[in-house]
């Protein structure tokens, strides 16, 4: 195990706090490794992954702009990599270069974890990478699934990917579907720190719906403060960032990670600022 190195590719790449939450289980686990973030535009994947192994790199994650784009450099992809259309965990296997995804396994278990007896239907918002990992998630479960998102085609696309128990709506309807809810997941960019705020009256929502926003920058979001104040049960985004990591992790160090609080505090403090 000594001396593996894993990596973290994206542009940009400052922002990531996979960093901190790798380089604590390797101090933690005392073990010999190395977890680096790589600054990597798409149009250089080809050349890194021709001489990654080379590198002595095991394997690493891939993210924003580069999670779909690294599909084409990998020699095998997991189904739920092929299903979700993106990669966010690389390993070697046998000499191989395997693509897997591990968001909607990281997505599903921090929601039992935090919302223990949950239960749809689910409305999500949104169609993009996030989505695609949701919806895989919750059809896992057999949960049935309406998809919001401000350009439809986009829903309507999302919705034929998925077929059976999968439905379409414009982002109009969102109020509307509200009513008949158990689980509403925001996987938008609305309501992050910097961007515009996510417009959703939420007095249509059954009182027994769980709540769950995948934005961790603010940790509490705007969405997550007024379901709060409704009494909603509610599911942050920082839960789905370290459970999404536990098996990237252990594939590439040989060792099984745990989500500690311990662990969840130390990247909280660090996301307040």
């Amino acid at each position: 195990m000594a001396g593996r190195r894993a990596f973290i590719l994206g542009h940009p790449i400052a922002h990531s706090r996979s960093p901190m939450l790798h380089g604590y289980w390797l101090r933690t686990l005392a073990i010999e490794g190395s977890y680096e973030p790589i600054d990597m535009p798409p149009e250089r994947l080809g050349d890194f992954f021709a001489t990654m192994q080379a590198q002595a790199f095991v394997g690493g994650n891939i993210t924003v702009p580069n999670k779909v784009a690294a599909m084409p450099f990998m020699d095998r992809l997991e189904d739920e990599a092929r299903v979700i259309g993106a990669v966010n965990t690389v390993w070697v296997e046998n000499g191989a270069l395997v693509g897997g995804n591990t968001d909607a396994a990281g997505f599903v278990a921090h929601l039992d974890e935090t919302a223990p007896g949950w239960a749809g239907p689910a409305l999500v918002l949104g169609a993009g990478g996030a989505a695609r990992a949701a919806v895989h998630g919750l059809r896992a479960r057999r949960v049935p699934v309406d998809i919001v998102n401000r350009t439809y085609a986009h829903a309507a696309a999302l919705a034929d990917r998925f077929g059976t128990g999968v439905r379409a709506h414009p982002w109009d309807a969102r109020a509307t579907l509200l009513r008949g809810v158990g689980l509403l997941v925001n996987t938008t960019s609305l309501g992050m720190s910097g961007k515009p705020p996510l417009q959703l009256d939420l007095s249509g929502l059954p009182r027994r719906a769980v709540v769950y926003d995948i934005v961790y920058v603010p940790l509490e979001t705007d969405l997550l403060r007024e379901a709060k104040v409704r009494g909603h049960r509610v599911v942050d985004g920082l839960g789905m960032l370290l459970h999404q990591a536990v098996p990237g992790f252990a594939r590439w160090f040989g060792v099984t990670p745990r989500v500690t609080p311990e662990l969840r505090a130390l990247l909280e403090a660090d996301v307040r600022g």
